[in-house]
């Protein structure tokens, strides 16, 4: 124990003699321990840490699986049905999202409301903070109207104080009665589900369609798994539940099935490749580092060989000279460190700021026990890491040689050393250039695709009508309502189109309506066509600016008086209507249920607009189909528009309408609300959201690596030159000319640069297969020749540059001062 505080004494000394080297080597390990600790503090809360739940690993997520959907939403009737027939699960709910107009506590507001059964609380194991949790029963049809709030609205809107307890919310004109609050812990983000304002028993939804068995209604559900069970096992039960099911309803049923995944894959499968990703990408970063580090300690025991020669000399041994060395290492290291877990505080809270909302579990990132631990760990490999190979070098030294009067030039050995460790560098940060280059061509190569309609200067809302106004409202007093307000927001300066909006809307989401052909009705709904479905007003295509084919869009006489009419993309003409023109042909809409379908007729065909992404699945050549806002059915227009799309392009900035725009809607009643506003470019942008985060890192992690595989070409090039100091000068003396020294220097920096390139370039063919694996790349190849080219041409530039100083330091050097001094 005394030996090991005699090294520590020891090596702190020795670093503060050098305090040039020592605060250049702490920098470069804070760096790169900083990004790895950075970035391990978000696998770690989104990956490692458990489901904050009891027995995460019992809990799934159920899906009803048909022909045209994997994981499509569930009717609410299978629902009832598939829990109460199957054998492996011990409890089973749905849940579905909405947006409900609050009233009565203040000025109107939209909040985000869940509608769940009784069950799905009680499956996360979740308890209420005040009050009591939905009975078992409570979210059946009929039952009394109750709610439950999270902690944050109970603290906004009803006072944070337990006489929240049995006071009355006002949604969408409808009076629910708080019995509970749910904690401010409740974190379950996945999938469609985001926490809400408001949770209500799935029985209060007023909808008709609820009882309606070919209706999914969004529906997507939960369950936990009885102590035991595999998910092999719950999947064949399932099976055989829903193979009754269409026994029992052949009609409706066909076809129709259970998909189900564990909640940890729902929630991190498509996020996992991204931060694996990354994660090998800043272990390059410190590898880097260390190289670095190690190369600086290579130079610095050239000017300590004649000190451990004589240490030698007086029988010191080899281990107790490694270890003197590795305490030094190590001491750096720890500062290293101590101030890279600094960097790596400021770098997560910076990152989180900008991690994309598709980034699940962000709320559990922090720098808890397991993230110090891992810098710990990290810290002390580092110093072995880089110090190591010095220190074996350093403990047998020639005595003879180094105790000579000339005995400082480094060897031809120790040269080749250095400039392998040169060549290490420059290979790792061409591979994370490589990735960063083809994550930047992903993203010029998304923003250059047409979306199928011109995002600039429009903009799309939430409008949720007056309540009082909407509510047990006839179809016709509805519609009547609706024209009073488009025609309001349409005269407010600044609007140049505008169209209400019932379904999809592009990149925001989706709806789809089932249809046939004339004359070939399917006797099962599951064996029909089906298409994204728009319902919108005349001036949406002028809105939109999506090309008109052929025909004609709707006019202000396709209305409810006016015959069903249709149009239809480019996508359903070729696919069912093949050569034939569409135009003037008719197609059958699914109606309501229990109303018989809609005969419309194509009135024309427009363009195919991308709806689920820039860099969409095949999904995408999916058929779209338009119907007339005004020719919704009664049943929807009388009770679905307390919330509707509204699509506005203007002559002036977004933010400045909407300002507009919902002060008008305020003067017609106080009780509408716009909401949710968002420009189509934003939206766009939205879209790629985690590629841009995993660009913006990946840019980062190349920047550190090329400043830091920079700092080592200069520093091995100077410290070359500085031992090459009596050859120069003595090729100067004998007439060798300046530029032939500076060409001699630059082209030994030029060998490492362009070997570690070439290397790199083989490496970085891993990296990037590794980015095409997972999807990252888009509309460039994983070897895509023009990154690869300009990534090394630019590598080699930098590289050059830091060769640049330390090459005319070389070629201005005085013969006659360096052989005096020699």
């Amino acid at each position: 124990m005394g030996t090991l505080w005699q090294d520590i004494r020891y090596g702190l000394r020795m670093l503060q003699k050098s305090p040039g080297f020592t605060l250049v080597a702490v920098l470069t390990l804070a760096l790169g321990i900083g990004a790895n600790t950075a970035l391990f503090s978000v696998v770690n809360g989104v990956l490692l840490n458990p489901l904050p739940f009891p027995h995460p690993e019992q809990l799934v997520r159920i899906h009803e699986s048909k022909v045209n959907f994997a994981t499509g939403s569930i009717s609410f009737p299978n629902f009832r049905d598939w829990r109460d027939n199957n054998r492996t699960f011990s409890a089973m709910a749905v849940t579905r999202g909405m947006g409900m107009s609050l009233t009565g506590l203040g000025e109107a507001e939209r909040v985000r409301v869940q509608m769940v059964t009784s069950d799905f609380f009680q499956i996360l194991g979740v308890n209420a903070a005040i009050g009591r949790l939905f009975a078992p029963g409570e979210d059946e049809i009929g039952r009394a109207p109750i709610a439950l709030v999270s902690a944050g609205f109970w603290k906004r809107k009803l006072g944070g104080t337990p006489d929240a307890l049995g006071k009355v919310l006002t949604l969408d004109g409808g009076s629910f009665t708080v019995v509970g609050v749910i904690p401010a812990s409740f974190d379950f983000a996945v999938g469609a589900f985001r926490p809400a304002d408001v949770y209500l028993p799935v029985g209060q939804w007023g909808n008709p369609l609820l009882t309606a068995r070919t209706a999914g209604l969004g529906f997507h559900g939960l369950g936990r798994l009885k102590p035991g069970v595999t998910l092999e096992q719950a999947q064949a039960d399932m099976d055989a539940v829903t193979a009754q099911l269409e026994k029992i309803y052949p009609d409706v049923n066909k076809g129709v099935g259970a998909r189900i995944r564990t909640l940890r894959q729902e929630m991190l499968g498509r996020i996992q490749p991204f931060l694996l990703v990354l994660l090998a990408a800043v272990g390059f970063v410190l590898l880097i580092a260390c190289v670095n580090v190690a190369n600086l300690m290579l130079a610095r025991s050239d000017a300590r060989m004649r000190e451990f020669a004589v240490r030698a000399a007086l029988g010191a041994s080899r281990g107790r000279v490694v270890r003197q060395l590795l305490a030094e290492s190590l001491l750096l290291a720890i500062a290293g460190g101590a101030a890279g877990l600094l960097l790596a505080n400021w770098g997560t809270q910076a990152a989180l700021q900008f991690v994309p909302e598709s980034l699940p579990r962000a709320n559990q990132v922090a720098l808890d026990g397991r993230v110090l631990l891992f810098t710990v760990l990290l810290t002390l490999l580092s110093g072995v890491f880089f110090g190591l190979y010095p220190a074996l070098r350093l403990s047998k030294p020639d005595v003879q040689e180094s105790l000579k009067e000339g005995g400082r030039g480094a060897s031809g050995a120790r040269h080749r050393t250095h400039g392998a460790f040169v060549v290490a560098e420059v290979a790792m940060a061409l591979v994370l250039l490589c990735g960063a280059g083809l994550m930047i061509r992903t993203l010029q190569q998304l923003w250059s695709i047409d979306p199928g309609f011109e995002p600039h200067n429009v903009m799309t809302f939430g409008a949720a009508l007056s309540p009082s106004m909407m509510s047990n409202q006839t179809a016709e007093a509805s519609r009547a309502a609706l024209r009073e307000f488009d025609a309001r927001l349409g005269a407010v300066p600044g609007v140049k189109a505008i169209s209400l909006s019932w379904g999809a809307v592009p990149l925001a989401g989706d709806d789809e309506r089932l249809f046939w052909m004339e004359g070939a009705r399917p006797a099962s709904p599951n064996d029909m066509n089906w298409a994204l479905s728009y319902v919108v007003e005349p001036d949406y295509l002028n809105l939109m600016q999506i090309p008109l084919l052929r025909g004609r869009f709707f006019t202000a006489k396709d209305d409810e008086r006016g015959a069903p009419v249709a149009v239809v993309d480019d996508t359903l003409a070729r696919k069912y209507f093949a050569q034939e023109d569409p135009v003037g042909k008719h197609i059958f809409l699914d109606g309501d249920p229990g109303a018989p379908p809609v005969m419309a007729e194509v009135i024309g065909v427009v363009g195919h607009v991308k709806q689920w992404g820039l860099d969409s699945d095949s999904r995408e050549l999916q058929a779209q189909l338009y119907t007339p806002f005004m020719q919704l059915s009664g049943q929807n227009m009388a009770g679905s528009p307390s919330g509707i799309s509204v699509l506005v392009r203007g002559e002036i900035l977004p933010p400045a309408l909407f300002d507009a725009l919902r002060q008008t809607s305020r003067r017609m009643s106080g009780e509408q609300v716009l909401y949710g506003m968002q420009t189509m470019e934003e939206i766009i942008s939205d879209s790629f959201a985690t590629r841009r985060f995993t660009m913006a890192l990946l840019g980062v992690f190349a920047l550190v690596a090329l400043a830091l595989a920079s700092l080592g070409i200069y520093g091995v090039i100077s410290y070359l030159v500085g031992q090459r100091t009596r050859e120069f000068a003595v090729r100067l003396a004998l007439g060798a000319q300046p530029g032939h020294v500076m060409r001699n220097v630059l082209g030994q920096g030029a060998r490492m640069a362009l070997l570690g390139v070439g290397l790199g370039l083989l490496a970085a063919i891993g990296l990037t297969r590794l980015l095409a694996r997972y999807s990252l790349l888009f509309g460039v190849s994983a070897t895509d020749p023009v990154t690869f080219a300009a990534v090394a041409i630019l590598l080699t530039i930098v590289a050059l540059a830091a060769c640049y100083v330390p090459a005319r330091r070389a070629m201005r050097v005085d013969p006659l001062i360096a052989l005096r001094y020699e």
